[in-house]
C-alpha cells in the first residue's frame, strides 16, 4: 500500500525535474540570438564555405550542437555560425577576428583553441599573453557578448604544456565571467572502454563521431548547469 501511495509523488518528482530540464535548454540564450563557435579543425569540421545550410555547420560538434538545439526549440529562431579554421592558432584568430567575429556581431561566441599553438612551439605563456588580449580585445568591442570557453584536449593528455594550458583556459574562464567547458576529463574516462583510444580521437587531436558526441554532451550539460 506505501508504495502505491508513493508512485504519484515520484511521477511528480520525475515529470519536475523533466521540466526543469527543458526549460534550462530552451531559456540557454534570448530569443533569436546568435551563437558563433571559433576555433581550429575540431571546430572547422570541414564546414562548408559558402551559404548552402546543409554544410555549413561541418561535420563535427559544432553540427551536433545547431542541429539539436535548432530542431528541439524552433520558435527560438537560434542562428549557429560556424567560423572555425584548421590549423588556426590563437595569433591566427586574432588576425582575423575583425570579419569573423566582430563583423557577425554574436550574442554567445565559443572558442576552442590551443592544440596548433602546441603543435608550432608556442610556449604556453605566449598562449596566454595571446589569448588574454583576444578576450580582452573582444570585450572591448562586444561588452554584452557571452563568452564560452573550451577546454583543448589530447588523446595524450600527459605532459606539463598541456596541463599549463588547460589551466590558463579555466583561468581566464574565470577572469572574463565565461562558462568554462571542461573536455579532457571526459575523453580519458572513455579512452578504455573501447578498443583503443582511436575510437574516440583518431589521432592525436581529432575527435571521432563519437569523440564529437560527448563534446556535444558536455558542452550542452555545462551550459544547463
Amino acid at each position: 500500500m506505501k508504495n502505491f501511495f508513493l508512485f504519484p509523488t515520484l511521477f511528480v518528482l520525475c515529470l519536475t525535474a523533466f521540466l526543469k530540464a527543458e526549460t534550462a535548454e530552451r531559456d540557454l540564450f534570448p530569443k533569436d540570438a546568435v551563437i558563433l563557435f571559433q576555433g581550429d579543425s575540431v571546430t572547422d569540421g570541414n564546414r562548408g564555405r559558402s551559404a548552402d545550410p546543409n554544410h555549413i555547420h561541418g561535420h563535427g560538434y559544432v553540427y551536433l550542437i545547431a542541429s539539436y538545439l535548432g530542431a528541439t526549440y524552433p520558435e527560438r529562431n537560434w542562428t549557429f555560425v560556424n567560423r572555425g579554421v584548421s590549423g588556426n592558432k590563437v595569433s591566427d584568430l586574432k588576425n582575423r577576428w575583425e570579419k569573423d567575429t566582430f563583423e557577425i556581431h554574436p550574442d554567445v561566441l565559443c572558442i576552442m583553441i590551443g592544440v596548433n599553438n602546441l603543435g608550432h612551439g608556442v610556449t604556453p605563456e605566449e598562449y596566454e599573453k595571446n589569448y588574454d588580449e583576444l578576450l580582452q580585445w573582444t570585450k572591448e568591442r562586444l561588452p554584452d557578448v557571452r563568452l564560452i570557453l573550451m577546454e583543448p584536449l589530447w588523446r595524450n593528455p600527459e605532459g606539463e604544456a598541456k596541463d599549463a594550458m588547460r589551466a590558463t583556459v579555466r583561468k581566464l574562464a574565470q577572469k572574463y565571467d565565461a562558462v568554462f567547458v571542461p573536455l579532457q576529463a571526459d575523453f580519458d574516462a572513455v579512452f578504455d572502454s573501447a578498443p583503443n583510444p582511436k575510437y574516440w580521437v583518431w589521432d592525436s587531436v581529432h575527435p571521432t563521431t563519437a569523440g564529437h558526441w560527448l563534446i556535444f554532451r558536455r558542452w550542452l550539460e555545462t551550459l544547463k548547469q
